[in-house]
């Protein structure tokens, strides 16, 4: 199976040059809702047909990326005064300053040799009348679409000084069929929904993929004979290692940071408790052992905590532990019932579904329970998955059809409430997982 990060897409970046002089225009994301930047996308320029076809391909999906975030608003080509741009010219200014336009991009696609492209960009501040970002990018010509991902990111951290999340990849549960017969197969798309892969066949139903740190293994669950089993999948080879069969096991695993054990939640005897598994000896590790329900746990972005939920003070709520079982303390106090907790890549957050009233949210809390508040809701959320920047939050709704059937979407949204999405997918979708920026 091809890899879908291989090295055969390896990029090769040439600096072009940017202004160390702080821009005058700047995205602070973490303002709340915010006035988006005015930013002009114009399509790449190129000398054949071909390679001004690419260019224009180039551009919608950076186009795309950015008013996906809420932060940017592009500008519609039809408004623009300078209709091409040459690579080596300074942009007119003027005509900018006229459409209001407050960055400026623009690029060059041309040929190389064994048929690669070289990709040229360049980031403008129009009221500064400065650049602010110049780069070159030569792969291959079927990997315009990365290239273009790659560009949104640098666009992205140049004007928000945060990294980007749009070189990334999402794995979920594609489902299809009627909710008694339903086939659940793995499947991978870009993060913008693009690039759809089906990993697995469907005769197995699987479960809760995970990604791991490194992005080239997903941990999911199946059920074979209704016997739960883990498997890691390789994306670079497209093997399938069976992990173990943990009977009653209820949530998939989670990497730890280093990808060398996962943490997971097993139930014997009718009791469900959290085990950390050495992925090179496969030993098994009792975390903890409380005749309470423990499940959904995660590590932190360090590796020395983890977070859990447990009905032990008779609903279930969110607490965390050492990375060794020791220190257990309950965090979550805002009433009602908590689920699926999810540690920020930033260590700031966590990320919960609570049920209050009869209503599911996805909620927010800092590590020490604190600061809680609710970002979105629906009839059944589930799975919040954190971007790899901590920005922003994806998870699936389940809503019911007049057919019994029931419409699973998966979803995303800001951190800070803001931009509610939803991916546009070919079947329903579940259990959504968010890679790390790709290598």
């Amino acid at each position: 199976m091809r890899s879908f990060t291989n090295i055969l897409f390896l990029l090769f970046f040439i600096f072009i040059g940017s202004n160390s002089a702080k821009s005058e225009i700047y995205v602070d994301i973490d303002g709340g809702n915010i006035e988006p930047i005015s930013i002009a996308v114009m399509d790449f320029s190129g000398k054949t047909g071909k390679e001004k076809e690419i260019g224009k391909n180039i551009t919608k999906v950076i186009s795309n990326d950015l008013k996906r975030t809420g932060l940017f608003s592009p500008i519609d080509h039809d408004a623009f005064v300078d209709k091409s741009q040459n690579i080596d010219d300074l942009p007119k200014f003027e005509n900018w300053n006229v459409i209001n336009a407050q960055a400026l991009v623009y690029g060059d696609v041309s040929p190389q040799e064994n048929g690669k492209l070289r990709v040229e960009f360049h980031l403008w501040d129009i009221p500064a009348q400065q650049r602010i970002e110049g780069q070159a990018l030569i792969t291959e010509s079927s990997n315009w679409r990365r290239i273009a991902h790659i560009i949104a990111d640098y666009i992205y951290k140049r004007m928000t000084g945060d990294n980007g999340y749009f070189d990334t990849r999402v794995v979920y549960v594609a489902e299809t069929g009627s909710k008694l017969n339903r086939v659940k197969r793995l499947a991978i798309v870009d993060q913008d929904g693009a690039n759809l892969k089906y990993l697995t066949d469907g005769k197995i139903p699987v479960t809760t993929p995970v990604f791991s740190n490194n992005s080239q293994k997903i941990a999911y669950v199946t059920y074979f004979k209704q016997v739960p089993r883990v498997y890691i999948f390789d994306i670079e080879t497209g093997e399938q290692t069976l992990l173990g069969n943990f009977p009653g096991m209820s949530f998939a695993p989670r990497f730890s940071p280093d990808d060398k054990f996962v943490v997971m939640s097993i139930a014997q005897d009718g009791n469900s408790d959290i085990y950390e598994m050495n992925l090179q000896t496969k030993a098994l590790k009792k975390l903890t052992s409380h005749p309470a329900i423990e499940t959904a746990p995660t590590y932190s972005p360090d590796g020395k905590k983890i977070a859990f939920v447990s009905d032990r003070s008779g609903k279930p709520q969110i607490y965390t532990m050492n990375r060794d079982g020791s220190n257990v303390e309950r965090i979550s106090f805002g009433g009602g019932q908590y689920g699926d907790v999810a540690w920020s890549p930033r260590g700031d957050y966590l990320a919960f579904v609570k049920i209050k009233n009869n209503k599911f949210y996805i909620g927010l809390m800092f590590e020490d329970g604190t600061g809680e508040r609710l970002i979105a809701d629906g009839y059944m959320v589930e799975s919040p998955t954190w971007s790899p920047n901590g920005r922003r939050i994806i998870f699936y709704e389940q809503t019911p059809t007049k057919d019994g059937n029931d419409k699973l979407t998966i979803q995303s949204v800001d951190i800070t409430g803001h931009n509610h999405e939803v991916m546009k997918l070919p079947t329903g979708a579940s259990d959504p997982a968010w890679s790390p920026v790709l290598p």
